[in-house]
């Protein structure tokens, strides 16, 4: 975290290997110059409020509203309350979003244009809110897949310019799905403990990812990357009943850090893996 002044302070992440940035701020002294982005940019104010001139008007974005940029849109910006305004904000190249667009739309999609910086909309701020600790916090490559298709198509489907930008979305022929999602389930299986990309499940499924991930919710009630933390959770599950230390226990099963196995542990059995190895021995 890199500490400003008067109370400003920000995270910043980067993707090393393709244009996709984030920023966790809060802000209460600090003014932008105006300036502008060669990428999309989609923010979400979690506190307070900012004022901002865009396209030759000014706009206020209060706690729950969504900031949608076009690459090269010309901005400012400081807070608009005494306190100050905490937002999150990330910036997606438009390479990025085209092989989004092309994955759900079959290539037929045609580059999205926002006509308004700012809209209110709950199922946005959410889309964006769940992405985000998902580029920063350097979750599985499959989470990171769903939730940067999930907010780019809705960001898109209900913002664009004439929202028909992501309408062709394609999906697989209701006798196609079970074959897909099997298929796909049968590679998690099989590698459960390894990370796995959206693509790399696509290829096995004989689809585009997000025809899969639409197959796969249809099928099984959760998306794969849910599947696969399921799958890493059970295995989890035996070895501490074998007796294995929990941090092993962890690690074998295919979880980053103990802490993220623990939180989703008790997440998905309500009770800490402790408690669950405890009363494994006493049985």
């Amino acid at each position: 975290m890199s500490r400003q002044h008067d109370g400003d302070w920000v995270r910043y992440w980067r993707d090393p290997d393709r244009p996709l940035e984030a920023m966790h701020a809060h802000f209460v002294r600090h003014v932008f110059h105006p300036h502008s982005h060669d990428a999309y940019s989609f923010a979400v104010t979690e506190t307070g409020a900012q004022r901002f001139t865009c396209r030759g008007a000014g706009h206020t974005s209060a706690a729950g509203m969504v900031m949608a940029f076009n690459p090269d849109d010309p901005h400012d910006g400081e807070s608009a309350v005494e306190l100050g305004f905490t937002y999150r904000i990330m910036h997606i190249g438009p390479d990025v979003v085209r092989a989004v667009l092309d994955d759900v739309t079959d290539g037929r999609g045609a580059m999205p244009l926002f006509e308004r910086p700012v809209v209110d909309d709950p199922v946005l701020a959410r889309a964006l809110r769940r992405l985000h600790p998902a580029l920063v916090e350097g979750a599985d490559p499959l989470v990171r897949e769903e939730r940067l298709t999930a907010a780019v198509e809705a960001v898109v489907r209900r913002t664009a310019a004439g929202r028909a930008t992501a309408a062709g979305a394609r999906e697989l022929p209701p006798g196609a799905q079970a074959g897909a999602a099997r298929r796909a389930r049968d590679l998690l299986r099989a590698a459960y403990d390894q990370p796995v990309t959206a693509q790399e499940l696509a290829e096995a499924a004989g689809c585009s990812r997000f025809a899969l991930y639409r197959a796969f919710r249809t099928e099984y009630g959760m998306a794969p990357s849910d599947f696969q933390r399921l799958l890493r959770l059970r295995r989890a599950r035996t070895l501490l009943i074998g007796g294995r230390p929990m941090a092993e226990a962890a690690t074998e099963a295919g979880f980053a850090d103990q802490a993220h196995f623990h939180r989703w542990f008790v997440r998905c059995f309500g009770v800490t893996p402790g408690a669950f190895r405890r009363a494994a021995a006493r049985t």
